[in-house]
């Protein structure tokens, strides 16, 4: 063996395979040593040469570079432009109200990618804080920070692991690991080496930064540190993925670009024809087509999705699912692929016994963790465990030889102390109707021979207070069945029942553990292993999994009735992943493993990725290439976790969903939603919502462009007529400002739609404003035109004045809005129902307080004077509601139209 001093042979950054070597030769390539560790000066060196073990600060923009990049998008653009055309119109009121609504949208999307920045910060919270190491032959506590490759550490139960660490020795060593590989339950492990190509959840002779310490203790030697552990190596990752943009900033930014060219282009031509061909003053028609521009513009359209996205967001929370960026409210409603992580997710992260196979019978165990709530099914019918004695020996050999321990938490919740398939047979012997505190007072423990991992078993002596003695057993089938004579009811072990009856049940996944028993008469008040002779009685097997979740499976379907396919995605074994997917609802015949993902290329991976629902053994990079594969054939992917290795995943998704209860930082901080509950049907209610909210933001734009629309058209058809402006420019702004925002607005507050969660979700590349939109766009604008070009000329034709005329058309303008208001409350449904004014109270309050705006508009001297209106007649005002319902059935027939031609959707 190589002297302490020896120098580095090879540095952990080139030597991915350390789970492959020997334990002395790992050694002798570090140059350290198990007895004495590195030198004080020899770490020094190599502290100097890897660095610090920590991870590195990512360089990032400045904050307000950050916030000046939140202005660089066209929508903004239109919306300063609409700022400086009411500025120069000195309508300060107005400029205001749209740089106001332009900045606090730059301070939110400022202050959101702030936050999204943390992701990286959590996952360096995730190394430990301090180690125990080997330095010059004597152990130290030092800072984590100050470890190299080649130093020696101690492990013990409760520690966090400091760096990557090849295991030198092993006492009953168990580590978790879900964090890191999806691993379910504590990995035992050995210092045996493994195949190089093995998965990162089957390198037994490893222990991983960041994973805990369940149970035992363990030495080691460190082989990578800070960057190059593999919590590093994600959080590289982590820090390398970026942001997509969501299906509704993609689809604005269309709209935006598309707006933007139609009123530049519009108002380039009304500006050219005005002046050159109709001989207009070019102050006046430059005027106008500002005016048109102001008109045109939907300025209150930020403002109104902000809104709408926000009381989605305060809809989830109630709902237990907090929102860390307003977008993602209505991404989740796009999405077609759900990829989710299995344990504590679809599954509950409970161990759980599901099956007891007895000598003669099989039984099915009902309830899931470790509530002890449940019974016992033989052949779909219920079995009282008093009535089958070796059931009831069998409970009590869980009970008893057993060191886990349940109790009551907050809420009534059960909490398991100790290993958690010790507490799946606790909960088993619960079931059975049997009492820990009774039961240990008849027969109180001894001795014990406590759980080793060379042993594959635990045995503790027992006595009845009549002078008998029992030894209870438990532990891997091989083993117990070697110690076994004879089965419950002293008949002789049948081998090929027990081994086809363990078959059964690793074949679905479960955990299986071996319980016996054996009588003696000799008082012996302790016990060792060479007590453990043979010639027990075998009562039967146990067969344990981590359970799906009861509400789960009935999202899962939620979900594929949506059209939305939910694809599991684990480090856990393929056999047990299979298995859960079965029960989940999933296509799950065959699981598509970590070592096969690596083979595939990008072309066979797309294929493979769609036709398979379970990833069984997968890594952070095949999790990565995974989404990349779905993503790049036009799907949206929302991705589910809870654990460090899920934190790249949470960030390239187009969503990420991480668990608040049982995640970890690194995961929320990566994830773009958060459930409070860790509960995978809160996902299919966050979906549900998603959509609502994108159908009230489309409700909002087919309001908007629709009214705005039309009082363009005024202006621009009076232009090209040679016909007096119906409307002047001050008087758009006024219809803009008491309008644009107000009754849009109370479109947020809508119900959802009828069949929500019947359709299938949106195709990604259809645009905002569809063709049945642009439809109805052009209908509505038309409408609203020819009722107002009608009340005005009528004004005229009778001898009003132009004040007068100009009074009605805006009046004429605004009652459109408020009856058309009424028909987009439902994308198709007719609107002659009661529930169009009962089922919003939003829009009846802005309703009402908009028609006494425009009685103040009509009949307020200073208003009358400031807007050069004058008070109307009764004629007028029956005209104009005439026309507006005229209007308003217009809308309906269209509608019904639609309905026969078997349209629900805008």
């Amino acid at each position: 063996m190589s002297p302490p001093h020896a120098p580095l042979a090879e540095p952990a950054a080139t030597a991915p395979c350390w789970h492959a070597l020997a334990a002395d030769v790992t050694l002798q390539s570090l140059g350290s040593n198990a007895h004495v560790g590195l030198r004080a000066d020899e770490a020094k060196t190599r502290l100097a040469q890897h660095g610090p073990n920590q991870l590195a600060v990512a360089h990032r923009r400045p904050a307000w570079r950050r916030f000046l990049l939140q202005f660089h998008n066209p929508l903004i653009y239109v919306l300063i432009a609409a700022g400086l055309a009411t500025l120069a119109l000195r309508d300060y009121v107005d400029s205001g109200v749209i740089f106001g609504v332009v900045l606090i949208n730059a301070l939110i999307g400022h202050i959101q990618e702030g936050k999204a920045e943390r992701a990286l910060d959590a996952v360096r919270g995730l190394l430990a804080s301090r180690a125990n190491v080997l330095r010059g032959g004597e152990r130290h506590q030092i800072d984590a920070a100050g470890l190299v490759p080649g130093d020696v550490v101690w492990l013990e139960s409760g520690d966090k692991v400091p760096a990557d660490v090849r295991l030198l020795r092993t006492k009953n060593l168990r580590l978790v690991e879900a964090a890191l590989t999806g691993e379910s339950a504590p990995v035992e492990k050995t210092v045996v080496p493994v195949p190089a190509d093995a998965a990162m959840g089957d390198r037994l002779c490893m222990a991983y930064s960041g994973t805990l310490v369940a149970f035992g203790q363990g030495q080691g030697v460190v082989v990578a540190t800070g960057a190059q552990t593999e919590i590093g190596r994600i959080g590289s990752l982590v820090g390398e993925m970026h942001t997509l943009a969501t299906p509704l900033t993609r689809r604005l930014d269309q709209f935006a670009r598309q707006i933007t060219a139609v009123i530049l282009g519009v108002g380039a031509l009304t500006l050219l024809y005005g002046h050159w061909v109709a001989q207009m003053p070019m102050m006046e028609v430059f005027l106008a087509v500002v005016g048109l521009a102001v008109a045109a513009i939907p300025e209150g359209l930020p403002a109104v999705v902000t809104i709408v996205l926000a009381i989605g967001t305060r809809v989830l929370a109630r709902n237990k699912a907090i929102v860390r960026r307003l977008p993602a409210v209505e991404t989740l409603g796009s999405v077609t692929v759900i990829c989710s992580d299995k344990t504590g997710t679809l599954t509950r992260n409970e161990m759980t016994a599901v099956r007891v196979l007895l000598p003669g019978a099989e039984l099915a165990v009902t309830g899931t963790g470790y509530a002890p709530e449940g019974g016992f099914l033989h052949h779909g019918r219920s079995l009282d465990p008093g009535d089958n004695p070796v059931l009831m020996d069998l409970a009590r050999v869980a009970l008893l030889c057993n060191d886990a321990r349940l109790h009551t938490g907050p809420e009534a919740t059960w909490q398991l102390v100790g290993d958690p398939t010790e507490g799946a047979l606790l909960t088993l012997a619960l079931k059975a109707g049997l009492n820990l505190s009774e039961v240990l007072a008849q027969c109180p423990r001894l001795d014990a021979i406590p759980f080793e991992s060379e042993r594959q078993y635990m045995a503790t002596l027992h006595h009845d207070h009549e002078g008998h003695h029992l030894v209870l057993l438990k532990g891997a089938p091989e083993r117990v069945l070697a110690l076994c004579a004879t089965q419950a009811g002293g008949q002789p072990l049948d081998l090929a029942h027990w081994h086809a009856a363990l078959a059964r049940a690793a074949g679905v996944g479960e955990r299986v553990l071996a319980l016996a028993q054996s009588r003696w008469d000799v008082s012996r008040h302790e016990i060792d292993v060479q007590d453990m002779r043979g010639g027990f009685e075998l009562l039967g097997l146990v067969g344990i999994i981590d359970p799906p979740r009861d509400e789960a499976i009935a999202a899962v379907a939620d979900c594929q009735r949506a059209g939305i396919r939910v694809k599991m995605i684990t480090g856990d074994h393929a056999v047990t992943a299979a298995a859960i997917g079965r029960q989940l609802g999933l296509a799950a015949d065959t699981a598509l493993t970590g070592d096969v993902i690596e083979s595939l290329d990008d072309q066979q991976l797309k294929t493979r990725a769609l036709d398979t629902d379970v990833f069984a053994r997968a890594s952070p990079e095949h999790k990565l290439r995974l989404i990349a594969a779905l993503q790049s054939q036009g799907h949206l992917v929302a991705m589910t976790g809870d654990g460090v290795n899920d934190a790249p995943a949470l960030k390239a998704a187009d969503i990420g969903v991480a668990m608040g209860g049982k995640g970890t930082d690194a995961a929320r901080e990566a994830s773009d939603l958060v459930l409070t509950d860790d509960n995978f049907a809160t996902i299919a209610r966050a979906v549900r919502e998603g959509r609502v909210v994108f159908d009230n933001i489309k409700k909002s734009l087919m309001f908007m462009l629709p009214t705005n629309g039309g009082e363009a058209g005024v202006i621009l058809l009076a232009i090209f007529a040679g016909l007096p402006l119906p409307v002047t420019a001050a008087q758009i702004l006024w219809v803009n400002t008491v309008t644009s925002v107000t009754l849009a607005l109370a479109l947020a507050f809508e119900a959802p739609e009828r069949g929500v969660m019947d359709h299938a979700p949106r195709p990604v590349d259809e645009p905002i404003v569809t063709g049945a939109l642009a439809r109805r766009i052009l209908f509505v604008m038309l409408l609203m035109v020819a009722a107002t070009f009608v009340v005005f000329n009528w004004e005229l034709a009778r001898g009003s004045s132009l004040e007068t005329a100009r009074t009605a058309a805006v009046n004429m303008i605004v009652v459109s809005e408020m009856f058309y208001l009424f028909n987009v409350r439902r994308f198709t449904d007719h609107a002659f129902r009661l529930e169009t004014l009962t089922g919003n109270r939003m829009a009846v309050l802005v309703l009402a307080i908009l028609i006494v705006l425009q009685l103040l508009f009509t009949y307020a001297p200073t208003l009358q004077l400031l807007f050069r209106s004058v008070a109307l007649d009764a004629a007028s005002w029956g005209l104009i509601l005439l026309l507006g319902v005229a209007l308003f059935c217009a809308v309906e027939l269209e509608k019904a139209w639609l309905r026969r031609a078997g349209a629900f959707r805008m």
